[in-house]
Formats: C-alpha cells, structure tokens, sequence
C-alpha cells in the first residue's frame, strides 16, 4: 500500500508549516496554551477543513486531520489542536446525528475548542467505563470521575464515555467540578467529577459502547499522528544542534558514538512513522477488527502505536536531551517541551506495562 501523501494532504501539510513558521508562538511558553497561535490557525481555515460544507468547511477526513496534526506536533505548537480535532470534531462526526453535528461543531471554525475524557483513574481508554450515563425522564444522569482532561476548562462540551454511550458535557453545566492537575508541558489539564449532571437524552451519540470504541480510535489514531510529528520535530532539532556545536574542532555529529545515538532515535522516529500512518489510514478505512484473531485490524493497528509511543518515545527523548548536553533540561529551550509533551502522552494512553498487556493479549488470542 502506498502511503504517500496525496496532493490534498501536501496542500494542508504545507499551509501548517507555513503558518507555524510565521506564528510560531513560544514553544518554551509554560502555560502550554498559545491563544494568538490557535486564532491564526483559525483564521487560515485550517480548523474548518474536517467539517461539513453546511457549515462552512471541506468535508475532509482523518487523514487530512492526522497531516495537519503531524506538522503541530512537529513544531511542538501550544494549542488544542489534538484535543478539538481529534477527541471532539472527528468523533463527532463519525457518532453524531445532522443536528447534533450543527450544534456541537458551531463555532469550531472560530476557534471553539472541544475535548474528551479518555481516562479515569487506574483505567486509560476503558472499554466498559464505570462513568454512568441513568435514563430520568428527556433526560440521562451522568455521575463518575474522569482524569487527564486536557483544556477541559475552555471547551464547549466534553465528550465522556459511560456505560451507556458518549454524552457531550458542558464543563460549567451543574454537577460538574474541574480540578487543574500538573502535567509534564504546562498545558492545562483537569480531573472532572460529574456528580448527578443532566444532559438531555437527545445529546446522547449514537452506538453505545460501540461508540465509544470508535472515539478510541479515533482518538488514539490521532495521538500516534501527533506524537509522530513531535518525535520528529525533535530529532531534527537535535540534529541542528549535532551538526553545528563543536567539540574539540570538530561537530558533535562527527562523533561515532553520537552517530549512533542518534540513528537509534531516527529508527525509533521512522518506526513511528509508519505504525501511527498505518492505524490513521485503517481508521479512516473503517477497517476495526472483524474477530479477536484479525490482526489486520486499526485496533492492533492502534495498540501497537500507543505502545510504541508509551514505550520507546520517552526512551528517544531522554537520548535527545544528553545529546542536547546541558541546554536540553533548560526549560526555555524548546527541546524541554517536546520531551514534557511526549511524558504528557505517554500517560495519557495509559504507560508502557499497560499498552504492552493490551498487545500481548491480542497476540496470545492467535
């Protein structure tokens, strides 16, 4: 299969870099949150592209989306772009009724940012959520805790998994309570109780627990897109700095043991490379697993890239700030932000032990 961009995705890689070479905002910046950068990208429609004509976008798909994340990764830019794109307008639209699109993606062109509870406490992307959704009359009763919200303080709604589906919720509807918690990169991040929160039962998406399913695959298809980009945004600025930092009259990149380092991290890069544009095509292709035995599936698909990314890229970071030497922990540099970003994601998708038993129980299903 030929994985190559098509001249569609070029177009939308292009406009990114541009736009992130002309507004690159701070990427030393520890709030993790660039509102000038997110309203220039607004601004150069690159927020519109996924959603519907009717209102106002392209109608393009994951895979222009998965571009468009790539390149924001790779300039480690501080906005919300995974979190509204990825969590909130893709699901969205995969889940969503004509109405429900037109209420809930109003406003996104704009800027409007959206997210998702991906995680609740001991339990990243859990299958059968213990966030309950109770039918009560027109409306469903949502009560549970979720964690790793990120910008779950600016978002109109939140997407939350439960027992009984994805409901959107607003963040400053009754019953809900956010509670900043730290992260690695600064960016904002939040615990969310909802305690007995009414939602109108007509809010609810379609597919029950099948559909949130497809919101973790989504999801986790663009994560992979995005830590794609940073891990090689990354390397390339480590590569910069290899090649014109000398040592002993000679570039550190002449060095046989730097060599090497650093073709282990680009291995490790390109390995990504491959297993998140492979679980972005898949998604985007509709091919979820048939059975628990078909390995050609977006779910293996996506288990493999979430554990490549909880496992070797933190390793490839840490390798990238020794070879940075001593500006590589200055938290100014942009090197600490890539790094703090990938921590961010590593936890998020639930850590290495956690996606490795979810690989080695599809392997040992055979």
């Amino acid at each position: 299969m030929d994985f190559s961009l098509d001249q569609t995705q070029e177009t939308v890689a292009e406009i990114v870099v541009g736009l992130l070479a002309r507004e690159p905002g701070d990427p030393a910046d520890p709030g993790g949150f660039s509102p000038e950068l997110w309203q220039a990208l607004a601004k150069a429609d690159l927020l519109s592209l996924v959603l519907p004509e009717r209102l106002g976008g392209d109608g393009l798909g994951l895979l222009e989306v998965a571009t468009m994340l790539t390149e924001i990764g790779r300039g480690a830019a501080p906005v919300p772009a995974l979190a509204t794109l990825g969590f909130g307008v893709l699901p969205v639209l995969a889940l969503g009724s004509t109405e429900q699109q037109d209420s809930l993606l109003d406003g996104v062109q704009a800027g409007r940012v959206l997210t998702a509870a991906l995680a609740e406490p001991g339990a990243a992307f859990p299958a059968v959520p213990s966030t309950s959704a109770v039918a009560d009359g027109g409306d469903v009763v949502v009560t549970g805790l979720a964690v790793a919200v990120p910008f779950a303080d600016l978002a109109h709604r939140i997407l939350v998994p439960t027992d009984a589906g994805v409901v959107p919720v607003a963040p400053d509807a009754p019953g809900v309570t956010l509670t900043r918690s730290a992260t690695s990169s600064g960016a904002p991040e939040f615990t969310v109780r909802m305690d007995g929160v009414r939602v109108p039962a007509g809010d609810v998406l379609s597919g029950g627990l099948d559909g949130v399913a497809t919101l973790y695959r989504i999801a986790l298809a663009s994560i992979g897109a995005y830590a794609d980009g940073l891990l090689a945004g990354a390397t390339a600025l480590a590569a910069d700095h290899l090649t014109t930092r000398e040592q002993f009259g000679k570039p550190l990149a002449a060095f046989q043991a730097v060599a090497q380092q650093i073709a282990d991290v680009y291995v490790t890069s390109r390995t990504l490379h491959v297993a998140a544009l492979a679980s972005a095509w898949r998604v985007a292709e509709g091919l979820d697993a048939d059975s628990a035995v078909d390995m050609a599936s977006a779910d293996n698909d996506l288990d493999v890239t979430a554990y490549w990314l909880a496992t070797e890229v933190p390793a490839a970071m840490r390798t990238l700030h020794h070879l940075h030497g001593g500006i590589g922990v200055d938290v100014t540099y942009p090197m600490h932000r890539y790094f703090s970003i990938a921590k961010d994601l590593a936890r998020l998708v639930g850590g290495a032990s956690y996606r490795l038993d979810l690989v080695g129980a599809r392997c040992s299903s055979i």
